[in-house]
């Protein structure tokens, strides 16, 4: 079981970036998947985007297309740490909510919160003028 960490999140303005990134630190038995989630006051968890064990597949909510980039650090691998970012370009005020880790057991891109058995404690992310 790996042990996921966020970190990156703040206060940024709209039409802005700002990168969150996820440590999964410990080792796994198998490859997985990773994935951000987020969740709104008032709403349920939605996916935003997921990436495949070698980093080479990745797949987008279509709210979210066009504008975020998730990647993997594959190299750091060796010292049992996997990073995972999510680079996020012009931001609008639909996107504040508390941004999630999630990891799988297997290596599939899965969309559903329920997908995923290991997640990390969330960071805020706000988007206000």
């Amino acid at each position: 079981q790996v042990r996921l960490q966020e970190s990156g999140g703040g206060l940024v303005q709209p039409g802005g970036s700002l990168i969150v990134s996820c440590v999964a630190s410990g080792r796994a038995l198998s490859p997985y998947a990773m994935a951000w989630f987020r969740q709104a006051p008032g709403n349920e968890r939605e996916f935003v985007a997921a990436i495949s064990w070698t980093g080479g597949v990745t797949r987008y909510a279509a709210s979210v297309k066009g504008r975020f980039t998730i990647s993997r650090d594959t190299i750091s691998r060796d010292n049992a740490k996997d990073t995972v970012n999510l680079q996020m370009n012009n931001l609008g005020l639909e996107d504040s909510a508390i941004y999630y880790c999630a990891a799988r057991t297997d290596d599939l891109l899965e969309d559903r919160p329920g997908d995923y058995s290991n997640w990390g404690q969330g960071t805020q992310v706000t988007v206000s003028s």
